[in-house]
């Protein structure tokens, strides 16, 4: 298997940009390659699928134990694997290294590329390269540099060798494939006009700066890994439709992959262009970017509607953080406004000014669901800003500093909520998922 990771000194400091166009320049060489993100963000990889044409997946060693983690790159590997790191290398939970970059390469044996930030620096850097390998024992085996100038990077290399570490090339400071940025972070590929060619100018620039045929030499001393992870099996054979457009594009590529293996055929369906609830024994709305296009939403009444009698027929439903804030009586648009949404969720559903519950937190039931029987557990995130006056309690939520709070909102089959759920922190309750599915499945037959 072999495979390279990009980790950053710190978030912002351009990982995203190398790999980027690490990925494009691969691409352009023909390379079979795949791409994974650590941790539980959405965007970065849909910016890898963009480029590669897969999907891309993610890693996560607070959602998955050590096995899944190895199941999931081996199971989804190319020729080569590009693994993009979160926030700092040694950032995790709190002020530990759990959930971190450092702790993937670590399960998975993987060597690292440091990526750091060079603006305003030069010999100092030596410092933070040099504090990063000796820090712990770690899998740090090269450096790439952004926002360097060349004469910069000829001095600083020479630094690099004397430490032990192979010297990668650098990014200079590139203005004209800057991404917008919005509250969640950057802007989803399918809204920059003009992508490719931004990616086409940063594969030139890393084909000319950066040492892509080292990088390929580092990935060819890969360790084999294995794993003892025990594949799902099938379950029942049933159809379950899955929003995709641009306001609701969050969905782990790896749940409908499982969801897949266990018998689901996935049907999917967009909203913004205002299309009904295709033929389904089960239904998720995912999360994604509602409030930007909550005026269009609030318009296209055939999907509203169809979600509504689907849901009022007892189709089971999960509706994820953005599909949550789609079901309420009322949702506001980012500058605000409400407008009247599909009137599952009694209540409404409105923007404030900073992150609610922002993070991991592992979640216990209440009661019986569709996921999971009361008392059993599983591991999620959330990531908003948005409020409602109706989050449910179907669940009682715990974070790692001990904060405590109600959520999950219970309609006949449907569960919504604020949380992102990826499948294989828990892959009993997809599980459950498909059951309630099939028995809904048999109800419409027998009727």
């Amino acid at each position: 298997m072999k495979r390279i990771m990009f980790a950053g000194t710190n978030s912002g400091c351009g990982k995203t940009t190398i790999t980027c166009a690490v990925l494009q320049s691969l691409v352009n060489r023909k390379i079979d390659v795949t791409s994974f993100k650590c941790g539980p963000d959405y965007i970065d990889p849909l910016f890898h699928k963009n480029i590669i044409g897969t999907p891309s997946y993610n890693l996560d060693s607070y959602l998955f134990d050590e096995e899944t983690i190895k199941y999931l790159l081996i199971k989804n590997c190319g020729d080569i694997s590009i693994i993009e790191g979160v926030m700092g290398f040694y950032d995790g939970m709190g002020f530990t290294e759990k959930g971190s970059t450092y702790d993937i390469s670590k399960v998975t044996d993987t060597d690292v590329i440091l990526v750091i930030n060079g603006r305003g620096m030069s010999l100092s850097l030596m410092a933070q390269i040099k504090g990063f390998k000796e820090f712990r024992d770690n899998n740090i085996k090269g450096v790439i540099f952004n926002n360097i100038s060349e004469s910069v990077y000829k001095n600083v290399a020479d630094e690099v060798k004397k430490i032990g570490l192979k010297p990668l090339g650098f990014m200079p400071r590139l203005k004209e494939i800057a991404v917008e940025s919005r509250h969640l972070g950057l802007v989803t590929p399918d809204e920059i006009d003009g992508l490719k060619d931004k990616m086409k100018i940063l594969s030139d620039y890393a084909e000319r700066y950066i040492d892509i045929d080292g990088i390929l030499e580092l990935a060819e001393n890969s360790r084999d890994i294995k794993t003892n992870y025990e594949k799902e099996h099938k379950i029942s054979d049933v159809t379950i439709a899955v929003t995709k457009d641009r306001a609701f594009c969050f969905m782990y590529e790896d749940n409908l992959n499982l969801l897949r293996e266990m018998g689901a055929n996935i049907v999917t369906f967009s909203p913004l262009k205002n299309e009904p609830v295709p033929e389904c024994d089960g239904l998720i709305i995912c999360g994604g970017y509602p409030e930007i296009y909550a005026s269009v939403l609030e318009r296209n009444q055939v999907t509203l509607n169809s979600v509504k009698e689907n849901i009022e027929n007892g189709i089971p439903c999960i509706a994820e953080c953005g599909g949550f804030m789609y079901l309420h009586d009322t949702m506001e648009d980012i500058g605000g406004v409400k407008h009247k949404t599909a009137g599952i969720v009694n209540g409404d559903c409105y923007k404030t000014d900073s992150l609610q519950n922002f993070g991991y937190m592992e979640m216990c039931a209440n009661r019986d669901n569709i996921l999971c029987k009361k008392g059993e557990t599983i591991r999620a995130r959330e990531f908003h800003y948005f409020k409602s006056d109706s989050e449910g309690d179907c669940f009682t939520a715990v974070k790692s500093n001990g904060k405590t709070w109600n959520l999950g909102n219970e309609y006949k089959n449907t569960f919504a909520s604020f949380a992102h759920l990826h499948f294989y922190a828990n892959t009993k309750a997809a599980e459950n998922f498909i059951k309630h599915c099939e028995e809904f499945k048999c109800t419409k037959q027998e009727n």
